[in-house]
């Protein structure tokens, strides 16, 4: 790689060590939103970080935390448990969000993403197609669809953490 080039993104530098090669996107996914996350929770001040960009759009703060808390939910559902108190008082609190500093934002959120990276690799692959329920509907899915939904949904939201960064920034 030449001098100014950056990294390539994630799901071009290969496998993510441990992962199954089925949970591999699901990986790549979750290190790029790491790593956009990283990058754009850096570029602000706590005032910024949940600043609404306007037009009633939340900040990128509350993208941060929704992203992560959603993403332990996800899990939990694909593991074949419920939610606990705790998820469900932090689902609640995310209605009208504490509002942390952007380094306890960002670190409750790699903490997340670890959380995510050992269930992948934990995640035995002939479970994949195992029946899983969602909420308290019980609405059907799978450990593979709430895996890679758990994946899309934080790439999601940190698509918007990334674009309200650059509008609160100015």
């Amino acid at each position: 790689m030449s001098a100014g080039m950056s990294a390539p993104e994630p799901w071009l530098r290969g496998p993510i060590a441990g992962v199954p090669p089925t949970l591999q996107p699901a990986a790549h996914a979750l290190q790029q939103a790491l790593e956009d996350v990283r990058a754009s929770v850096g570029t602000l001040d706590d005032a910024a970080l949940w600043r609404s960009p306007g037009g009633g759009a939340p900040s990128a703060g509350w993208h941060v935390l929704h992203a992560g808390g959603a993403l332990d939910r996800l899990l939990t559902y694909a593991r074949g448990a419920a939610l606990d108190d705790a998820q469900r008082a932090a689902l609640a609190a995310e209605k009208a969000p504490e509002q942390v500093n952007g380094a306890t934002l960002l670190a409750g959120f790699e903490a997340r993403v670890a959380a995510a990276f050992a269930q992948l690799r934990a995640t035995d692959p002939s479970t994949l197609a195992d029946v899983r329920e969602v909420g308290r509907a019980k609405l059907p899915s799978t450990v593979l669809g709430l895996l890679f939904h758990a994946a899309e949904h934080t790439q999601r939201h940190v698509g918007s953490v990334v674009t309200t960064a650059r509008v609160v920034r100015g």
